[in-house]
Formats: structure tokens, C-alpha cells, sequence
């Protein structure tokens, strides 16, 4: 029974060669996953950058279309004048 459990220490340093193999191709796999991952980050960063400038030009050309329209009169507003204008129209006989 002595006989079987004696191991050298070369059979010891193999034993131990193939665990550090074992955690090296893990090691190896974890860093091509980190790897691929950093590469998404940077293109999401990218994309994400493109989208701030375009929203900005959007609310750039938003505040433009706004003051545009501060001086316009709406429908509503000028039919109704255009009512009053037509009874005043009536009423000095104008139309």
C-alpha cells in the first residue's frame, strides 16, 4: 500500500504543469472575451457620440423652427379676425 501512494516529484510537477495549462487556456479564453468586449465599448462610445451630436443639431434646428414661428398668427386666430373684419366691413359698408 506504501508503493501506491508514492508519488515522485516529477509525476508532482506534471500533475502541477497540467492545472496551470488548464487555468492558461482559461486565462486565454476570459481575455478574448474582455477583448471583444473593450471592442464593443468603444463602438457603442462611438455611436453614442454620433447620436449627442445629431440630437444636438436637432434641438439646434428646433430652437430655429420656434423662433420662426413666434411672429405667426394661427388659423384660428385669423379667421376670427378675419370674422370681426367682415362685420366691421358690413357695418361702414365697405364690402
Amino acid at each position: 500500500m506504501a508503493d501506491e501512494k508514492n508519488t515522485t516529484n516529477d509525476d508532482l510537477a506534471i500533475m502541477i504543469k497540467k492545472g496551470f495549462d488548464g487555468v492558461d487556456e482559461r486565462f486565454d479564453s476570459v481575455e478574448k472575451k474582455l477583448d471583444n468586449h473593450a471592442v464593443m465599448l468603444v463602438n457603442h462610445g462611438e455611436i453614442l457620440k454620433d447620436h449627442t451630436e445629431r440630437l444636438k443639431k436637432l434641438e439646434k434646428n428646433q430652437k430655429v423652427i420656434l423662433i420662426r414661428l413666434e411672429g405667426i398668427v394661427y388659423r384660428e386666430e385669423f379667421e376670427e379676425l378675419a370674422k370681426r373684419l367682415k362685420r366691421v366691413e358690413a357695418k361702414l359698408g365697405i364690402k
